[in-house]
Protein backbone atom coordinates (compact mmCIF):
# COMPACT_ATOMS: atom_id res chain seq x y z
CA UNK A 1 0.00 0.00 0.00
CA UNK A 2 3.02 2.35 1.08
CA UNK A 3 4.75 1.61 -2.67
CA UNK A 4 1.56 2.46 -4.11
CA UNK A 5 1.07 5.83 -2.73
CA UNK A 6 4.52 6.46 -3.16
CA UNK A 7 4.12 5.94 -6.93
CA UNK A 8 0.76 7.85 -7.44
CA UNK A 9 2.44 10.69 -5.87
CA UNK A 10 5.54 10.74 -8.13
CA UNK A 11 3.22 10.16 -10.99
CA UNK A 12 1.56 13.26 -9.90
CA UNK A 13 4.54 15.36 -9.68
CA UNK A 14 5.53 14.49 -13.15
CA UNK A 15 2.44 15.40 -14.64
CA UNK A 16 2.70 19.03 -12.74
CA UNK A 17 6.07 19.19 -14.40
CA UNK A 18 5.43 18.71 -17.69
CA UNK A 19 2.48 20.57 -17.82
CA UNK A 20 4.35 23.86 -16.41
CA UNK A 21 7.01 23.41 -19.10
CA UNK A 22 4.38 23.10 -21.44
CA UNK A 23 2.58 26.43 -20.65
CA UNK A 24 5.85 28.12 -20.08
CA UNK A 25 6.68 27.74 -24.01
CA UNK A 26 3.40 28.31 -25.05
CA UNK A 27 3.67 31.92 -23.67
CA UNK A 28 7.35 32.11 -24.94
CA UNK A 29 6.07 31.65 -28.38
CA UNK A 30 3.38 33.87 -28.30
CA UNK A 31 5.34 36.67 -27.47
CA UNK A 32 7.40 36.35 -30.20
CA UNK A 33 4.61 36.72 -32.82
CA UNK A 34 5.40 39.47 -34.35
CA UNK A 35 9.50 39.10 -34.66
CA UNK A 36 11.04 37.38 -37.16
CA UNK A 37 14.39 35.65 -37.35
CA UNK A 38 16.93 35.51 -33.93
CA UNK A 39 20.16 36.57 -33.04
CA UNK A 40 22.81 34.05 -31.41
CA UNK A 41 21.59 34.97 -28.09
CA UNK A 42 18.43 33.92 -28.42
CA UNK A 43 16.79 37.53 -29.73
CA UNK A 44 14.26 38.07 -32.13
CA UNK A 45 14.55 40.92 -34.79
CA UNK A 46 11.08 42.79 -35.04
CA UNK A 47 9.93 42.05 -38.91
CA UNK A 48 10.24 46.12 -39.60
CA UNK A 49 13.36 45.55 -40.04
CA UNK A 50 13.43 42.80 -42.29
CA UNK A 51 12.67 45.50 -44.97
CA UNK A 52 16.03 46.44 -45.13
CA UNK A 53 17.15 44.92 -48.09
CA UNK A 54 20.77 46.53 -48.41
CA UNK A 55 22.08 44.70 -45.41
CA UNK A 56 24.78 41.89 -44.53
CA UNK A 57 23.31 40.63 -41.20
CA UNK A 58 20.72 42.60 -38.71
CA UNK A 59 21.25 40.91 -34.91
CA UNK A 60 19.51 42.33 -31.83
CA UNK A 61 20.75 41.99 -28.27
CA UNK A 62 17.58 42.79 -26.80
CA UNK A 63 18.66 46.59 -26.33
CA UNK A 64 20.12 47.41 -30.39
CA UNK A 65 19.34 46.55 -33.56
CA UNK A 66 22.79 46.00 -35.24
CA UNK A 67 23.28 46.56 -38.88
CA UNK A 68 26.02 45.72 -41.14
CA UNK A 69 26.23 47.20 -44.64
CA UNK A 70 28.78 47.72 -47.21
CA UNK A 71 27.04 51.66 -47.96
CA UNK A 72 26.68 50.84 -51.24
CA UNK A 73 23.60 51.22 -53.75
CA UNK A 74 22.03 48.18 -55.14
CA UNK A 75 20.82 50.78 -58.03
CA UNK A 76 22.87 52.29 -61.04
CA UNK A 77 25.00 55.51 -60.86
CA UNK A 78 27.15 57.72 -63.04
CA UNK A 79 29.69 57.45 -60.09
CA UNK A 80 30.14 53.31 -60.02
CA UNK A 81 33.36 52.95 -62.38
CA UNK A 82 32.59 51.96 -65.56
CA UNK A 83 33.61 48.55 -65.77
CA UNK A 84 30.91 48.13 -63.38
CA UNK A 85 27.81 46.49 -64.17
CA UNK A 86 25.77 48.96 -62.20
CA UNK A 87 27.43 51.88 -64.02
CA UNK A 88 25.06 54.04 -65.91
CA UNK A 89 25.54 57.09 -67.38
CA UNK A 90 23.87 60.23 -66.45
CA UNK A 91 25.12 63.08 -68.68
CA UNK A 92 26.31 66.92 -67.28
CA UNK A 93 23.06 68.64 -68.26
CA UNK A 94 20.59 66.40 -67.33
CA UNK A 95 18.16 67.55 -64.13
CA UNK A 96 18.06 65.94 -60.87
CA UNK A 97 17.09 67.04 -57.35
CA UNK A 98 14.62 69.89 -57.43
CA UNK A 99 15.37 70.62 -61.15
CA UNK A 100 19.16 71.60 -60.62
CA UNK A 101 21.33 70.75 -63.44
CA UNK A 102 23.93 67.77 -62.96
CA UNK A 103 27.41 68.67 -62.83
CA UNK A 104 29.31 65.22 -62.00
CA UNK A 105 31.80 65.39 -59.37
CA UNK A 106 35.48 63.54 -59.94
CA UNK A 107 35.01 60.57 -57.30
CA UNK A 108 33.92 57.12 -57.42
CA UNK A 109 31.50 54.48 -55.35
CA UNK A 110 33.44 52.65 -52.53
CA UNK A 111 33.19 49.40 -50.27
CA UNK A 112 33.03 51.50 -46.44
CA UNK A 113 31.75 48.21 -44.13
CA UNK A 114 29.62 50.46 -41.83
CA UNK A 115 28.45 48.78 -38.12
CA UNK A 116 24.69 51.00 -37.34
CA UNK A 117 23.83 50.12 -33.48
CA UNK A 118 20.46 52.13 -33.32
CA UNK A 119 17.64 51.65 -30.26
CA UNK A 120 15.41 48.70 -30.32
CA UNK A 121 12.91 51.07 -28.08
CA UNK A 122 13.78 54.40 -29.37
CA UNK A 123 12.20 56.86 -27.02
CA UNK A 124 12.30 60.55 -27.03
CA UNK A 125 15.48 62.81 -25.78
CA UNK A 126 14.24 66.49 -24.54
CA UNK A 127 18.68 67.36 -25.10
CA UNK A 128 17.77 66.35 -28.69
CA UNK A 129 21.47 66.01 -29.92
CA UNK A 130 22.87 67.68 -32.90
CA UNK A 131 22.98 65.25 -35.81
CA UNK A 132 26.89 65.39 -37.05
CA UNK A 133 28.40 65.35 -40.56
CA UNK A 134 28.67 61.83 -41.89
CA UNK A 135 25.97 59.47 -41.20
CA UNK A 136 23.39 60.02 -39.41
CA UNK A 137 21.40 57.23 -40.35
CA UNK A 138 21.00 54.02 -42.84
CA UNK A 139 18.20 53.76 -46.17
CA UNK A 140 16.64 50.68 -46.37
CA UNK A 141 19.29 50.13 -49.26
CA UNK A 142 22.23 50.19 -46.82
CA UNK A 143 23.34 53.83 -47.77
CA UNK A 144 24.06 56.45 -45.42
CA UNK A 145 21.70 59.02 -44.45
CA UNK A 146 23.25 62.86 -44.48
CA UNK A 147 22.48 65.76 -42.53
CA UNK A 148 21.55 68.92 -44.20
CA UNK A 149 24.94 69.98 -44.47
CA UNK A 150 27.83 69.93 -46.82
CA UNK A 151 31.30 69.29 -45.73
CA UNK A 152 32.53 71.57 -43.07
CA UNK A 153 28.63 72.81 -42.34
CA UNK A 154 28.32 74.40 -44.99
CA UNK A 155 24.62 74.88 -47.05
CA UNK A 156 24.38 72.49 -49.59
CA UNK A 157 23.93 74.71 -52.43
CA UNK A 158 26.32 73.66 -55.14
CA UNK A 159 26.66 69.69 -53.87
CA UNK A 160 23.25 69.16 -54.99
CA UNK A 161 24.16 69.60 -58.87
CA UNK A 162 26.50 66.08 -58.14
CA UNK A 163 23.40 64.14 -56.84
CA UNK A 164 22.75 61.37 -59.84
CA UNK A 165 19.83 60.04 -61.39
CA UNK A 166 18.57 58.81 -58.02
CA UNK A 167 19.66 61.30 -55.71
CA UNK A 168 22.75 60.43 -54.15
CA UNK A 169 26.24 61.28 -54.48
CA UNK A 170 29.68 59.86 -53.03
CA UNK A 171 31.84 61.97 -51.21
CA UNK A 172 35.65 62.65 -51.29
CA UNK A 173 36.55 59.19 -50.29
CA UNK A 174 34.24 57.27 -51.96
CA UNK A 175 31.17 57.13 -49.40
CA UNK A 176 28.30 57.14 -50.83
CA UNK A 177 24.99 58.67 -49.56
CA UNK A 178 21.59 60.52 -49.43
CA UNK A 179 21.02 64.24 -48.33
CA UNK A 180 17.11 63.76 -49.58
CA UNK A 181 14.83 61.42 -50.63
CA UNK A 182 16.22 58.46 -51.81
CA UNK A 183 14.35 58.25 -55.23
CA UNK A 184 15.13 54.28 -56.22
CA UNK A 185 13.51 53.80 -53.14
CA UNK A 186 10.44 55.67 -53.28
CA UNK A 187 10.49 55.20 -57.47
CA UNK A 188 11.44 52.33 -57.87
CA UNK A 189 11.35 49.83 -54.92
CA UNK A 190 8.29 51.17 -53.23
CA UNK A 191 6.31 54.26 -53.31
CA UNK A 192 6.42 58.00 -51.90
CA UNK A 193 4.62 56.90 -48.76
CA UNK A 194 6.97 54.16 -47.88
CA UNK A 195 9.24 53.77 -45.24
CA UNK A 196 12.91 54.48 -46.60
CA UNK A 197 15.28 53.65 -43.49
CA UNK A 198 16.33 54.68 -39.76
CA UNK A 199 18.36 57.40 -37.95
CA UNK A 200 20.51 56.38 -35.52
CA UNK A 201 18.30 57.50 -32.55
CA UNK A 202 15.60 54.15 -33.83
CA UNK A 203 13.22 56.43 -35.67
CA UNK A 204 11.62 55.16 -38.65
CA UNK A 205 12.13 58.02 -42.32
CA UNK A 206 8.69 57.79 -44.26
CA UNK A 207 8.73 59.62 -48.04
CA UNK A 208 7.61 62.56 -48.65
CA UNK A 209 4.10 61.65 -49.21
CA UNK A 210 1.26 60.25 -46.03
CA UNK A 211 -1.95 59.33 -46.91
CA UNK A 212 -1.66 59.95 -49.89
CA UNK A 213 -0.61 63.52 -49.86
CA UNK A 214 2.56 65.32 -49.67
CA UNK A 215 3.63 66.15 -46.50
CA UNK A 216 3.56 69.97 -45.96
CA UNK A 217 6.65 71.56 -43.95
CA UNK A 218 3.83 72.95 -41.43
CA UNK A 219 3.02 69.30 -40.28
CA UNK A 220 6.78 68.86 -39.41
CA UNK A 221 8.32 69.62 -35.48
CA UNK A 222 11.63 71.19 -35.60
CA UNK A 223 13.26 67.91 -36.23
CA UNK A 224 11.40 67.15 -39.51
CA UNK A 225 9.06 64.77 -38.10
CA UNK A 226 5.55 64.05 -36.15
CA UNK A 227 3.69 61.01 -35.09
CA UNK A 228 0.86 59.09 -36.54
CA UNK A 229 0.43 55.62 -37.54
CA UNK A 230 2.08 53.99 -40.69
CA UNK A 231 1.81 51.03 -42.57
CA UNK A 232 5.07 49.28 -40.45
CA UNK A 233 3.55 50.76 -37.18
CA UNK A 234 -0.64 51.05 -37.07
CA UNK A 235 -0.45 51.79 -33.12
CA UNK A 236 1.79 54.85 -34.12
CA UNK A 237 5.33 56.21 -33.81
CA UNK A 238 7.44 59.32 -34.11
CA UNK A 239 8.86 58.95 -37.85
CA UNK A 240 10.49 61.96 -40.13
CA UNK A 241 9.79 62.36 -43.59
CA UNK A 242 11.68 63.42 -46.23
CA UNK A 243 10.46 66.46 -48.16
CA UNK A 244 11.84 68.98 -50.97
CA UNK A 245 13.40 71.73 -49.04
CA UNK A 246 16.22 71.64 -46.46
CA UNK A 247 16.17 70.42 -44.05
CA UNK A 248 15.26 67.55 -46.57
CA UNK A 249 15.30 64.80 -43.82
CA UNK A 250 16.10 65.68 -40.01
CA UNK A 251 15.62 69.29 -38.75
CA UNK A 252 17.67 70.60 -35.26
CA UNK A 253 18.46 67.12 -34.06
CA UNK A 254 18.05 63.58 -33.28
CA UNK A 255 14.17 63.32 -31.89
CA UNK A 256 16.07 60.05 -29.70
CA UNK A 257 18.95 59.22 -28.00
CA UNK A 258 21.18 58.20 -31.27
CA UNK A 259 23.14 54.91 -31.46
CA UNK A 260 26.30 54.52 -32.86
CA UNK A 261 27.99 54.19 -36.31
CA UNK A 262 31.38 53.05 -37.40
CA UNK A 263 33.60 51.07 -39.96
Amino acid sequence: MKKSFLFFALACMLFSCKKETSTSSDSSSSSGGSSSGSSSSGNTVPDVYTKIFGASSITSDGTFITVKTKGIPSHKSCYWPTSNALYENFANGSTTFNGEIFQKAPTQITDQNYTFKIPLKPALNSAHSATPLGPIGFALDGVALYNQYAAGGASLGNEIKGFDQYYGHPQDMGSYHYHVEPLYITKVKSSKSSLVGFLLDGFPVYGPEENGATVAESALDAYHGHTSATADYPNGTYHYHTTAVSPYINGNGFYGTPGTVSK
